[in-house]
């Protein structure tokens, strides 16, 4: 009682302009049984005292001197805490601070305030809300020129927000700004030379650069952001899916944000061959011929859905014929590979119990599934292009090498 009675009447010298910053740097330094900030549980009273010096009427250097100050207690909290929570309702403050933050880096020596804000951020959870002031912080942030040098961060947090990208609050945004951002975002495993920090280099830890492309591969399939798409933002990508270990960790990735937390990736065959064109529309061959092989990964399509593979084989067909009927040998590899089986059975665990029960009762067990699946795609691959004119005179389906392996039984 007496700490919020204490934090009441902090609040009211803020609004009435009777705390300055030397009053607030007393109060934050105080022991702890006189510091009402050291003793809470959740960070929560440092978040709202950082709105109510933002909102306040001080003019607008001391509203960052003195929010930074609390910014910083922030940042002490989480460190000193073994499993903080950053809620969902500290964002839009946390941005606020950023933002002011932005008119101060020229000026200010490092650490910055600002760097302890994106790390908040960085593990925030969205829940659903989106916040459009996320756009400019992230495309000034994301930038290699940037004063705080946090693009690691600022990829995390776009990363975090993933979801929302998609969300009908974006697409009020003006286009011109989407375009910013994924300019901004560039090749996601691209970071600047950063000066080493006591003497060792700097890790960018708790990133993974593939997350972000596998965001970027959706973006492909979307209305929304296609058009906005680079080249650039798939250039190191092209270099790792060159191999079938590349391509085989997108999958994983891909998989894995599937059955953790992003069910809607590339859902439909629709969205899967939307994603694909663009793609070779950005000449990003490898990246492209990835959805190809997550199209035809057991149990991702409907196999009784046969307007979804007509889809599918015609633009497969395409594909091979135009860039290549010797890359096809990858996808007869894949499709009998069990090197993902692990990973597929959770899969088709997640999306429908067991395996789709119209084929039988009761439903057939995930492994078996698995491996009857994995047959018959490689039976249809082989109908697909045999029985083409075109593929079939021209040796296609003898020419890929290791094309005839590894039928699962």
């Amino acid at each position: 009682m007496a700490i919020d009675l204490f934090f009441q009447q902090l609040r009211i010298c803020i609004r009435e302009e009777r705390a300055d910053q030397w009053y607030l740097a007393v109060v934050l330094s105080a022991p702890a049984p006189l510091n009402p900030f050291q003793l809470m549980e959740d960070g929560e009273l440092g978040i709202l005292l950082v709105a109510e010096l933002l909102n306040s009427k001080y003019l607008e250097g001391d509203r960052y001197r003195m929010a930074s100050e609390v910014v910083e207690m922030l940042g002490k909290w989480f460190d000193s805490t073994p499993h903080p929570v950053v809620r969902h309702s500290w964002i839009p403050t946390l941005l606020d601070f950023l933002s002011l933050c932005e008119k101060f880096y020229p000026t200010e020596s490092p650490p910055h305030p600002g760097f302890i804000a994106l790390h908040l951020l960085s593990v925030s959870s969205t829940r659903g809300g989106f916040c459009e002031m996320i756009l400019p912080i992230l495309t000034s942030t994301l930038l290699p020129t940037h004063p705080l040098q946090s693009r690691h961060l600022a990829l995390k947090i776009f990363e975090i927000f993933t979801t929302e990208w998609f969300s009908s609050q974006v697409e009020n945004i003006h286009r011109k700004d989407l375009n910013e951002l994924l300019r901004a975002v560039g090749d996601p495993s691209q970071f600047p030379d950063l000066p080493p920090q006591d003497g060792r280099p700097v890790v960018t830890t708790g990133y993974e650069p593939m997350t972000i492309v596998i965001v970027l591969i959706e973006f492909a399939s979307s209305d929304l952001w296609r058009d906005h798409l680079h080249h650039s933002n798939f250039a190191s990508c092209e270099e790792i899916m060159a191999t079938d270990d590349g391509k085989m960790a997108a999958l994983k990735c891909m998989f894995n944000s599937v059955t953790c937390s992003w069910w809607k990736l590339l859902r439909t065959p629709t969205k899967m061959i939307a994603a694909l064109k663009r793609l070779e529309d950005l000449q990003c061959l490898n990246t492209a011929e990835v959805i190809i092989l997550l199209a035809w990964t057991a149990g991702v399509v409907d196999p009784m859905d046969h307007g979804a593979w007509e889809l599918i084989g015609r633009d497969t067909l395409r594909f091979y014929q135009t860039h290549g009927i010797r890359r096809l040998a990858a996808l007869s590899r894949h499709i009998t590979d069990t090197t993902m089986a692990t990973t597929l059975i959770e899969f088709i665990v997640k999306r429908y119990g067991y395996a789709p029960r119209r084929f039988r009762e009761p439903p057939v067990p995930p492994t078996q599934y698995l491996r009857i699946s994995q047959a018959c795609q490689l039976r249809r691959l082989h109908h697909l292009f045999w029985c083409n004119s075109a593929t079939r005179e021209g040796g296609g389906m003898v020419a890929a090498d290791g094309m005839g392996g590894g039928v699962v039984t």
